[in-house]
């Protein structure tokens, strides 16, 4: 299966950590890493493990490109961005030993008219031999939350299946689109319906409504609380295995690469969610992003409990 994921504002994240971050002084950072990233390339690096052919697409800046390149090279994934000038955004993750994590997002790519045409033409070519879409990640300067929206409704128009997973504006008017499938988390989910969303009954409200949209699948991440699977079939819910935290990048990364993993390949919905849940599972438990391969997952695979939920007192 032959799988392609969107990135529209990847960045280079700067990661340091140092016992304790003091403002307004001068701070000694004791590590740093410096890697390419962005939702989308985390998405199609943890598909690439589970053995997909992923092509990577979206804006890269050209004045800093080589970590992206050198990093597509080395996971296999087939380079289809759009160059254009400036330089690919800076993002500085400040992690500190108590766990607090403070991030500098930088801004991105400024984005015109010739750029956009790029980037459609590109799809284009895209839809003539892959059939599964993710977009995922934030907008770069000069780009709408209209623009999201446009795309997913051009690539469902061409029969593509599209997975989303945006927040803040883009969510909201993307998810106007009506992706096959969408991952909001908790909070982002509030984000959509304007007020805070607490309880299980309360995302059951907020997916029925996405569902009548035309959306087909609604996924709710809430951390180590799990996930809830809401589709018209009915509701599944699946818990993680307890992990010890390193860091949560590339979590919920995971859980779309493990969820568009399982669709492309038919599995059993049952499956599907245990496959991304394990996946989400181990990404907590690195600095990493990715894994050796899916046996790596199978151990965790087992202990994620799923619940079949059918009615809607099964979700209070």
């Amino acid at each position: 299966m032959k799988i392609a994921t969107i990135t529209l504002n990847p960045a280079l994240d700067l990661t340091t950590s140092l016992a304790t971050l003091v403002p307004g002084e001068v701070n000694l950072v004791e590590q740093a890493s410096l890697r390419a990233a962005g939702k989308g390339i985390n998405v199609a690096m943890v598909l690439r493990d589970l053995g997909c052919d992923v092509t990577v697409t979206g804006w890269l800046g050209e004045g800093n490109q080589a970590p992206f390149v050198e990093l597509f090279q080395r996971k296999g994934l087939e380079d289809a961005f759009v160059r254009v000038r400036g330089e690919t955004r800076i993002n500085v993750k400040i992690a500190e030993q108590a766990g607090r994590v403070t991030d500098l997002n930088l801004p991105g790519l400024s984005i015109d008219e010739p750029a956009r045409e790029a980037l459609l033409a590109a799809l284009d070519r895209l839809c003539l031999d892959h059939d599964w879409f993710v977009l995922a990640g934030s907008l770069p300067k000069g780009v709408e939350p209209e623009f999201a929206r446009d795309l997913i409704v051009r690539l469902k128009a061409r029969g593509k299946q599209v997975i989303f997973d945006c927040s803040g504006a883009a969510l909201r008017v993307g998810l106007e689109g009506a992706p096959t499938l969408v991952k909001p988390n908790r909070e982002e989910l509030g984000q959509w319906a304007g007020r805070p969303i607490e309880t299980d009954a309360e995302q059951r409200e907020c997916a029925e409504a996405l569902l009548a949209k035309g959306v087909d699948q609604v996924v709710v991440s809430d951390g180590s609380r799990g996930l809830l699977w809401f589709s018209r079939e009915g509701v599944l819910r699946a818990v993680p295995p307890r992990m010890q935290v390193v860091s949560t990048v590339g979590a919920g990364d995971s859980l779309v690469a493990g969820l568009v993993y399982g669709l492309a390949a038919g599995l059993p919905k049952e499956e599907t969610v245990r496959l991304a849940t394990a996946a989400s599972a181990l990404a907590v438990s690195q600095v990493a992003v990715g894994f050796a391969g899916r046996d790596q997952l199978a151990p965790l695979m087992e202990r994620v409990v799923i619940t079949q939920l059918m009615t809607q007192g099964d979700a209070q």
